[in-house]
């Protein structure tokens, strides 16, 4: 599946965010890339241009493509609720999003690919899709045989973070996705107003 593989660093400072996490090279030069990009007297942005921007940071925070994206904007219409929310919901529920938020991996790139190289079980069964929708109840684990891979071991042990929404077992290296998050939950600073108004247009 194609998926953008270029430099991280860049795109963080395009947004003005660590949007991938931690990254030493943001942190010493938090502007925007290019030859103007600490140059502060930037022209004002259009109401477009602010839209497109928050879409993309969207896209880019969770690892997902356009059409994916349009796609799950069309099931957030048509999903009972603010459209903004569900939609930041349902990119909360998947799969590769989870096992990264139960700290499996420090990056979402590096949950997707646990998910897509067969370490992850939902609920007793192999699940190797990295968009899979998870609803309440569901019983996330990392498969038996990969219990001992050092990198998920690493992961967890550097892991600090708590959320109401998953509970996470370190015994067992089992955790539950146990509702659906409500977007005052989310940590992530997207507007999702400015993404509805866009694809409204």
């Amino acid at each position: 599946m194609a998926r953008y593989t270029g430099p991280k660093t860049k795109i963080a400072r395009k947004f003005g965010e660590a949007i991938f996490g931690d990254d030493k090279a943001f942190e010493k030069r938090n502007y925007p890339p290019g030859q103007h990009g600490a140059n502060k007297r930037r022209g004002k942005k259009s109401e477009y241009a602010i839209q497109l921007m928050e879409k993309q940071k969207a896209k880019y925070t969770y690892g997902i493509l356009e059409k994916q994206f349009r796609n799950m904007f069309k099931k957030a219409t048509a999903a009972q609720g603010i459209t903004g929310e569900v939609l930041l919901q349902l990119c909360e529920s998947r799969l590769d999003n989870v096992a990264f938020r139960m700290g499996l991996s420090p990056s979402r790139s590096g949950a997707r690919q646990l998910v897509s190289h067969r370490h992850i079980t939902v609920n007793g069964g192999i699940v190797n899709i990295p968009s899979y929708q998870l609803k309440a109840g569901d019983v996330v684990a990392v498969r038996e045989k990969s219990k001992s891979l050092e990198a998920i071991q690493n992961s967890l042990a550097n892991s600090s973070s708590v959320f109401e929404w998953i509970t996470w077992n370190n015994d067992t290296k089992q955790g539950t996705y146990v509702s659906i998050p409500e977007r005052i939950q989310i940590p992530e600073n997207i507007n999702v107003q400015y993404i509805v108004e866009l694809y409204s247009k």
